[in-house]
């Protein structure tokens, strides 16, 4: 039998409220797989409590407004600000612009890089943890479990895995050991090879399912729902057809029951559509695309461009009647 998606469709003066935040809804679209999409105004109760049920504080950060997660990179070589400042002070830069979370990592994972050595990747990241702890809640970007354990060590309380538990079988129980929050993260293959030919047969379907797998497992770990966060990945195995496709419908991921963060900072599909070449140059690109994500609920937006999301999120609220 094919499975049935609702995806609850915005709307400002809607009968419920999507995932107790500032977005209302009274329609979803039914998705099934090589269907058309249509509408309804019925969905049953269990899709119902999984929309509208407030979501989990996130390093103590209640999601009924949008976050701001600034990007702290600790590497030499990532696709758009690698090497190019002190991460520790960066990241006092980022808290003063307006970060609410720090997202520190030692490894990137922008297409075609290899993979860095844990003890590297160790060093890289727990001083600057060490130093930023008391800003700002800290999120780890790591694929490694001795990573995972060395950083909540170091004070990280969110571990953002960018292979949602595909890379390290031993993440699920570290992070479950650790008591740490979670982001489970969707990509198609490593971040070597994973540009090189992505297919889907429905992408959008196929990472929402995806995506549900790792939060099974997860719980199954012994990770309560209410410590995970999930990502679409954008730009993670994605062409750029395929990231369009997520965004338009993204609101279809509350039906999982977390907390959404969303990463497109000055991502290559935003350059290409977008007309700017080079990454430093795609922050009105990326606030585009995190203002459409806050339209459809979304709560965590993960930026390199703090203080440009900051200032756009006021505007957004102010013009639509909402508050701080």
């Amino acid at each position: 039998m094919t499975r049935t998606y609702f995806r609850p469709i915005p709307a400002e003066h809607g009968r419920w409220q999507l995932a107790g935040g500032w977005i209302r809804f009274s329609q979803f679209e039914i998705l099934r797989r090589g269907e058309p999409p249509c509408l309804s105004e019925l969905a049953p109760d269990e899709v119902m409590a999984a929309l509208t049920a407030p979501r989990a504080d996130v390093l103590g950060l209640p999601m009924d407004r949008p976050r701001i997660m600034g990007i702290v990179n600790a590497t030499p070589d990532s696709f758009s600000d690698g090497g190019r400042y002190d991460p520790v002070a960066h990241a006092r830069t980022l808290k003063v612009q307006g970060a609410e979370i720090l997202d520190i990592g030692g490894e990137s994972t922008r297409p075609g890089a290899l993979e860095v050595p844990e003890h590297d990747e160790i060093a890289r990241i727990v001083p600057v943890i060490g130093a930023a702890r008391e800003l700002a809640g800290i999120s780890v970007d790591t694929r490694k479990a001795g990573v995972a354990h060395a950083a909540v060590a170091a004070g990280a309380g969110l571990i953002n895995d960018v292979s949602g538990f595909d890379f390290d079988p031993g993440m699920a129980a570290a992070v479950a050991g650790t008591g740490a929050a979670v982001c489970l993260m969707h990509a198609q293959g490593i971040p070597l090879t994973m540009q090189d030919n992505p297919i889907y047969d429905d992408v959008l379907l196929d990472v929402y399912d995806a995506i549900e797998a790792r939060i099974a497992r997860a719980c199954s770990a012994g990770i309560p729902l209410g410590r995970i966060v999930i990502d679409p990945g954008i730009g993670f195995g994605k062409t750029q057809a395929h990231n369009l496709a997520i965004l338009r419908r993204i609101s279809l991921f509350h039906g999982l029951g977390c907390a959404i963060l969303l990463g497109v900072s000055r991502k290559r599909f935003i350059g290409a559509i977008g007309g700017a070449d080079e990454p430093a140059n795609r922050a009105a690109g990326t606030l585009a695309v995190t203002l459409a994500g806050v339209a459809q609920g979304i709560q965590i937006h993960r930026v390199h461009d703090v203080e440009d999301t900051r200032q756009g999120l006021a505007l957004w609220r102010a013009v639509t009647g909402g508050s701080e």
